[in-house]
């Protein structure tokens, strides 16, 4: 007997609820599966193009696995001991910054001397914040990392399963599309493509515009001699997935140490910010355009509510699915208003009148 589709509706949400509390209750044992699977998804085009070149699926996978682990290490061993190097002495340095800062201000524009009580509690408050609890934030952040991630996962678990995944992975796809019901299958593939489409297009593209922008800001930070530019310039240009929030941070940071430390040196203050103008000139002009498309652009409002969202209900698990979730929910939006424009519901366009 066929079900009717307010019982199929009622379902279909007793499935959602139900799957949201699975991924709640099991989200740090998810984790490691979830990092795996995400691994599997965007690596696996480039099985493809390896067995395009004659190699058989297992080899293609064994290679691209070991290419990735391998570059994986080199930036664990090179550049992340440098980055959370230069993040711990900012946060000893901060103090001794703001201080700084703030006698200079108010020894060059006497009408700050008015807000003498309120901004240097504020400064010195802040900066002594930073200098306690910077260590302690760093150290329960990896603590958090190490608990939710372990050494284990990383190293085993998770490129384990990426392995297997992507061995498998024509067999999972068909084993999906063989779970489909017939009447609806052609639906699902098209939305199915659309989601998988976008998902791909933006992060896959959007990783690759981070990773640009983050060597291009530490670089150029480098040559100018700022101080923590390299620290900077990586924040700056991995939260750029979230258009201008990376350069507005990023460039707050800069233009800040580049007070403190070119003050009377207006050439060295404007080169800080000619390289993040040059950065959004680059990052909104060209990369994006080039590399992500702007046919699957998330709106940035939509990301950063669901990488909130997500994140805060379920956790590192949650930030792993808000992207896929925010894409997905995009696409059957505006397959729904589609369908919606399409039915008696809306109605025929309104009959235009002719002037006489």
């Amino acid at each position: 007997m066929a079900l009717s589709p307010e019982m199929q509706l009622r379902y279909w949400v007793i499935a959602a609820v139900v799957l949201a509390a699975l991924l709640w209750a099991l989200s740090p044992a998810l984790a490691p599966f979830l990092t795996g699977a995400a691994i599997a998804y965007f690596l696996n085009p480039l099985v493809g193009r390896l067995m395009g070149l004659g190699l058989p699926r297992p080899l293609a996978v064994t290679v691209l696995m070991l290419a990735f682990l391998g570059a994986i290490a080199t930036a664990l061993l090179l550049i992340v001991p440098a980055v959370v190097g230069q993040a711990v002495q900012f946060t000893q340095t901060a103090p001794e910054l703001f201080a700084d800062l703030y006698t200079s201000l108010t020894r060059r524009f006497a009408q700050v001397a008015r807000l003498e009580d309120t901004l240097q509690a504020s400064l010195a408050n802040f900066g002594d914040a930073l200098r306690e609890r910077g260590a302690m934030l760093a150290e329960g952040v990896w603590r958090s990392v190490a608990g939710l991630v372990s050494v284990i996962v990383f190293l085993i678990i998770t490129p384990v399963v990426a392995f297997y995944l992507m061995l498998d992975w024509p067999r999972v796809v068909a084993g999906a599309d063989d779970l489909l019901p017939r009447a609806h299958a052609p639906t699902i593939r098209h939305l199915a493509q659309d989601i998988d489409r976008t998902i791909a297009g933006f992060v896959r593209g959007q990783l690759t515009v981070c990773l640009i922008l983050a060597a291009y800001y530490a670089t150029a930070l480098g040559l100018v001699g700022l101080q923590f530019g390299l620290v900077i310039g990586v924040v700056a240009g991995l939260i750029s997935f979230i258009p201008y929030i990376g350069a507005i941070i990023g460039g707050a940071l800069a233009i800040g140490v580049a007070l403190w430390q070119f003050w009377g040196m207006p050439a060295s203050i404007g080169l800080v910010v000619v390289i993040f103008a040059i950065g959004q000139l680059l990052e909104g002009n060209f990369l994006v355009p080039r590399i992500v498309g702007n046919s699957v652009r998330l709106h940035p409002v939509w990301l950063l509510f669901a990488v909130s969202v997500f994140g805060m209900l379920f956790g590192f698990t949650g930030m792993l699915i808000a992207v896929p979730v925010a894409a997905s929910v995009g696409v059957l939006v505006r397959f729904g208003l589609a369908r919606y424009r399409d039915s008696a519901l809306y109605g025929p366009p309104p009959a235009q009148e002719h002037e006489p």
